[in-house]
């Protein structure tokens, strides 16, 4: 009999019970904005910051609206201007290069190797054209943190991490969003912890931090933080830097408290699901397992593998195989975008040169998410029915070619 899995790839697991009752407590007292509080009050907003500050060692946290606005907010802070270049992975999602069009400035775009992180060697020759790198750890691939940051060092190239699919993750033991200058991390409901939207900015600078709090909306009341930097750090910059609200409301602050303090928990039982996956994968003839290296600590949300150059109809006819028996696959070769699927070339407001060593490891790329939902007996048999689905069209590519 053909197995079929009968699960959903989107159904996340329900808010803690602590996240509701801390929800229903701000519903009942209306205090819903950052600021609104009550005399001798701390914000639930202001709170979460905290949490996650110390979650990943940072001296400053500002929780916002999304990952997107936490990415555009630290590009401004750092000075990106209108026209500037900013550096950015080939390989990410639409609100990377999306946060960089959104200041003005111009993605200038960084190859994919076929370990999924961003190629070094192209980063070294392009460091110098620009300022300034936007370093997406796409689909939770962290790349040799310790080379990238000796390059950027040496030219001079402030980092900015999107740690949108590595909250938890590590280098080298060391948080991801904590080796550049500012880390910028998303809540989104597909991501490590879940307000449906929203996000965080993390940095060691008070200057950053200072004028992301007023670019997030501080309307002067920046006393009121507790993971923000003193009042002399506001001076100098407080009557130049615009309000473009965006910070967190109290009500998804408080969903999100009891899940940050759990990160810990969810990440391992991730990487179990991951490992299940991974274990059951490897060794499909024509597919290509990534490897993670032993420096990474990897939270396993998702899992990638590659379909290295097979042709388009026979990925799709894996796809479509796959979907039959229950099974969602995503694939970053389309030409046309679909869903969160879209490539470099898919962002006309770039302009970018052909990437041919690019574009043959994004032709290859298959995804899926992994949500918590799935139990390891799920996920043993989803690798069962993506290892019989990749074979048989392999298998089947064989004998045409006889």
């Amino acid at each position: 009999m053909t197995e079929v899995f009968k699960g959903s790839f989107t159904q996340q697991e329900p808010i803690p019970e602590a996240g509701i009752a801390a929800a229903m407590a701000v519903l009942r007292h209306g205090r819903l904005h950052r600021y609104n509080t009550a005399p001798d009050e701390i914000s639930e907003t202001a709170l979460l910051e905290q949490d996650f500050a110390t979650t990943v060692g940072a001296k400053y946290c500002l929780a916002v609206a999304s990952g997107g606005y936490a990415m555009a907010t630290a590009l401004r802070a750092v000075g990106v201007k209108p026209g500037d270049p900013v550096l950015s992975n080939a390989f990410t999602l639409a609100p990377v290069p999306g946060a960089i069009a959104a200041v003005g400035a111009r993605p200038v775009f960084v190859g994919v190797t076929e370990a999924l992180t961003i190629d070094l060697d192209d980063l070294e020759e392009k460091a110098g054209a620009a300022r300034v790198l936007l370093l997406s750890h796409m689909r939770g691939h962290i790349c040799d943190m310790d080379r990238l940051m000796a390059i950027c060092e040496a030219a001079g190239v402030t980092v900015i991490e999107d740690c949108a699919h590595t909250m938890g993750a590590a280098w080298n033991g060391v948080p991801s969003g904590r080796q550049g200058t500012v880390g910028c991390y998303s809540c989104q409901t597909y991501k490590h912890v879940n307000s449906g939207e929203g996000g965080f900015l993390v940095t060691d600078d008070a200057e950053i931090a200072a004028r992301s709090v007023m670019l997030s909306g501080s309307y002067m009341l920046y006393e009121r933080h507790l993971a923000a930097p003193p009042k002399e750090a506001f001076d100098a910059i407080r009557y130049e830097t615009p309000n473009i609200s965006g910070r967190m409301d109290n009500l998804r602050a408080a969903i999100l408290r009891p899940q940050v303090a759990d990160l810990a928990t969810q990440c391992a039982r991730w990487n179990e699901r991951y490992r299940c996956l991974e274990d059951g994968l490897r060794g499909t003839p024509g597919l290509t397992v990534i490897e993670r290296p032993e420096p990474e600590t990897i939270v396993g949300s998702s899992i990638q593998f590659l379909l290295l150059d097979w042709g388009a109809a026979d990925v799709r006819q894996v796809l479509a195989r796959c979907a039959a028996r229950g099974v969602e696959l995503k694939w970053f070769g389309g030409a046309e975008p679909a869903g969160f699927t879209s490539r470099y070339d898919s962002w006309r407001y770039a302009e970018t040169p052909a990437m041919p060593k690019t574009d043959r490891v994004l032709a290859g790329i298959v995804d899926m998410r992994v949500p918590l939902t799935f139990s390891l007996e799920d996920c043993a048999l989803i690798a069962r029915i993506i290892r019989a689905e990749v074979s048989a069209v392999f298998q089947g590519q064989s004998t045409a070619a006889e």
